[in-house]
């Protein structure tokens, strides 16, 4: 039986947390929405505000997870971002970080890519 790709996301979703909790972030927000835009997971650590974005695959058959994290999805995400730090008058350091996580991998399934990208003027 096939797992869903909504299943599988949901899954790397709940991974995501519970490795960011255990690295000592806090969880500020889980699947915080501004209209159609999504940010998976905001968290704080060292007075950063981290808005991360997960992907999660069963394999690496069409890429890496980390892959497919477009420009678009990046533009959305910052967007978001930005409506999340005017709503609330937050004037910390913030930063953009995918979480990748490969079912397929044994060893190291979670790959956290810090700073992953930035927003553009």
């Amino acid at each position: 039986m096939s797992i869903s790709t909504n299943a599988i996301g949901k899954s790397g979703e709940s991974v995501a947390f519970t490795y960011l909790i255990n690295q000592g972030f806090k969880i500020l927000e889980r699947n915080w929405r501004c209209g159609r835009d999504e940010i998976n997971l905001i968290a704080e650590i060292d007075d950063c505000v981290v808005f991360v974005e997960v992907k999660a695959r069963k394999n690496n058959t069409f890429g890496d997870p980390q892959d497919f994290v477009t420009k678009k999805k990046q533009r959305f995400m910052i967007r978001a971002a930005n409506t999340y730090l005017q709503d609330r008058n937050i004037e910390k350091e913030c930063r953009f970080d995918i979480i990748a996580i490969n079912n397929e991998m044994i060893e190291d399934p979670i790959l956290h890519i810090e700073d992953a990208f930035y927003p553009t003027l």
